[in-house]
């Protein structure tokens, strides 16, 4: 467990579903909130004393990872987008359903990306000077963003590669931030929206040459 800034805890655990180590995030808002949770080398003990999250979010409605244990351990409310609750089922993982554009307890915004499934979200987190958490739409692998390997993204990953893209690019015109949180992938914090802008600009030749072929 490692606090990477007042108010923000980051650890990866191995999740044996991908075989990978994958990367979550306790933030202490009002009432504190957890993203993508697997259960830390810590245990679940370490959520106490003040710690204890009310809400759990996921970034898209494959990230249930320890969401039950939440629930079991603090009662915490587990949150996606309406879209992906279809994954769940009557018997499954109870998650109340959100949709782009709202604001989530703790003062989070859930924003649009779509494009790679359609309930992927990217949370915009009240924190120093704006906090962005990103899911399965981009990764940061040896300490650059980039995209899941192209036999992940579909038939036609060109087409998904330019619409996260875009996506992005409108997250940083229409939004303030500084630090990125990864689901896959080492945080950045401090001049986080300045490298992923740039690291957008730089995709534009390669997925359009892509898109032209």
């Amino acid at each position: 467990m490692n606090e990477i800034m007042p108010g923000l805890h980051h650890w990866q655990a191995f999740n044996s579903h991908i075989d990978h180590d994958v990367d979550s995030y306790h933030v202490a808002l009002e009432p504190p909130v957890v993203i993508d949770p697997m259960l830390p080398q810590e245990g679940i003990d370490w959520f106490g004393g003040g710690r204890q999250p009310a809400h759990v979010y996921m970034t898209n409605r494959l990230h249930d990872r320890d969401c039950q244990q939440f629930i079991d351990a603090f009662g915490a409310t587990v949150w996606c987008h309406r879209a992906g609750l279809h994954e769940f089922g009557d018997d499954g993982l109870q998650v109340t359903p959100f949709e782009h554009g709202d604001e989530l307890p703790g003062g989070v915004k859930a924003l649009e990306v779509g494009v790679l499934c359609p309930e992927e979200t990217a949370l915009l987190i009240p924190l120093a000077d704006g906090v962005l958490a990103v899911g399965d739409a981009l990764v940061r692998w040896d300490g650059e963003i980039g995209f899941v390997p192209d036999y992940l993204l579909g038939d036609a990953p060109a087409a998904i590669k330019a619409g996260i893209r875009d996506a992005f690019l409108r997250i940083c015109d229409g939004f303030d931030f500084d630090h990125l949180l990864f689901a896959h992938g080492d945080p950045l914090i401090v001049g986080g929206k300045a490298q992923l802008r740039n690291a957008l600009e730089k995709m534009l030749r390669a997925i359009d040459a892509d898109l032209i072929a």
